[in-house]
């Protein structure tokens, strides 16, 4: 799911069909040519360069020949203000046709999004005064993310606009990622993962310092056969995590007990039929204050928000309306709980390109923030910062 371009100064270039002269860029390299339509004399570099020096406003034409997305800044060392282009690998022969006159520097990156800035979002957490039991991967009482990038890399950040690099790729094989507390049952809160490609589920054990140690089979086969693949909290009251998912064939949701193993007990139904009508879940934790965790789900045609109070029988009760509508515009929901430091879980989203800001649309990969109320509500949503795009997912 990756998320489209966005930004002042930016631009995506095209190809243009293959000339003769952009044969002669070797494979792994970059090349920059006087003439347009790779023609004239032709320079080239495996390495980012900070300074083209003689090179500096002198190519016309360009190819992308390595692995990697080529920045191309209109102005030294990188910058981006100036104005930039995302190249991403040509094919052999292929070559950039629009006339280039400015360029200044090259940076090769992993994702476009680092042509402007890291490859982990700006997340910022309050100090909360207790411990909820999830959202926190380091133990430091404030709310973490995880963000995966569109190559595949998983991100940890600790709530002080910083990020670490945890996971180096492989990630965007996983079809579902979730976490919500312990499972494992030695403290530290969790990721689980579903394995597109041969439906398994995978447990990854949080360190307690914002890593993920070796992972265990939890799931040995089937997952592919589930929707929304939900980590919820403790429902069922005995003191572990569950899980919840929706049956793709019959729109049954399914709770799948947490047990002192650190695995998954046999699975009960608490959702006989409709499920496959919302688009999201959303394992909140306490937000009605009745000591439950709670869910929230999104209606897909209508783009409202429902509650799902947690019962004390295991169970889920009569559903409320907390959203009433628009909330279709949300890419990514992230209940990492009590980010604003009063102790009642909050809730953060991602928007699509139809979240509306100052009465236009079209403003993906903004964060709003929601504050929970303590009654199962949330306040208005807060759009905090803009820079949330080209990100393959957040837990």
């Amino acid at each position: 799911m990756g998320l489209a371009l966005a930004g002042a100064g930016l631009a995506t270039v095209g190809t243009a069909p293959a000339a003769a002269g952009s044969y002669d860029c070797p494979s792994g390299y970059f090349c920059g040519w006087t003439g347009e339509s790779a023609n004239g004399s032709m320079w080239k570099t495996n390495k980012s360069v900070a300074d083209l020096g003689g090179w500096d406003n002198k190519i016309r034409s360009y190819v992308n020949r390595t692995t990697s997305v080529a920045c191309v800044y209109e102005d030294k060392n990188y910058t981006p203000w100036g104005g930039y282009w995302a190249q991403e690998p040509n094919s052999p022969g292929e070559y950039n046709g629009d006339p280039v006159a400015t360029t200044s520097s090259v940076k090769f990156v992993r994702t476009e999004r680092e042509c402007s800035q890291p490859a982990y979002p700006s997340w910022s957490s309050e100090t909360s005064p207790k411990a909820l039991g999830f959202g926190d991967l380091n133990g430091d009482r404030r709310a973490d993310v995880v963000t995966r990038d569109e190559a595949g890399r998983l991100w940890f950040s600790p709530g002080d606009t910083t990020g670490r690099l945890i996971g180096t790729g492989g990630w965007n094989a996983m079809s579902a990622l979730t976490r919500h507390g312990d499972f494992s049952r030695d403290g530290r809160e969790d990721l689980i993962a579903r394995e597109a490609s041969t439906g398994k589920l995978w447990l990854y054990p949080g360190t307690g310092t914002g890593s993920l140690g070796s992972r265990k089979l939890i799931g040995k086969s089937g997952w592919n056969a589930m929707n929304r693949v939900t980590a919820f909290g403790d429902l069922t009251g005995d003191g572990r995590s569950d899980l919840i998912a929706v049956e793709k064939a019959t729109a049954r949701l399914w709770l799948y007990p947490g047990t002192s193993t650190g695995t998954l007990g046999a699975r009960k139904l608490i959702g006989k039929s409709g499920w496959n009508a919302m688009n999201a879940l959303i394992g909140m934790g306490d937000v009605t204050g009745d000591g439950r965790p709670d869910l929230y789900a999104r209606e897909a045609s209508t783009g409202k928000l429902w509650l799902y109070p947690g019962t004390s029988t295991g169970t889920l009760g009569s559903r409320t309306l907390v959203g009433t509508g628009g909330w279709n515009a949300m890419a990514h929901f992230l209940p990492v709980g009590d980010f604003s430091g009063d102790g009642v879980p909050d809730l953060a989203t991602v928007t699509n390109e139809k979240y509306v800001l100052d009465g236009y649309p079209g403003n993906l990969g903004w964060l709003v923030t929601y504050r929970g109320r303590g009654n199962g509500f949330l306040t208005s949503g807060v759009p905090t910062h803009g820079e949330w795009w080209g990100l393959n997912g957040f837990v």
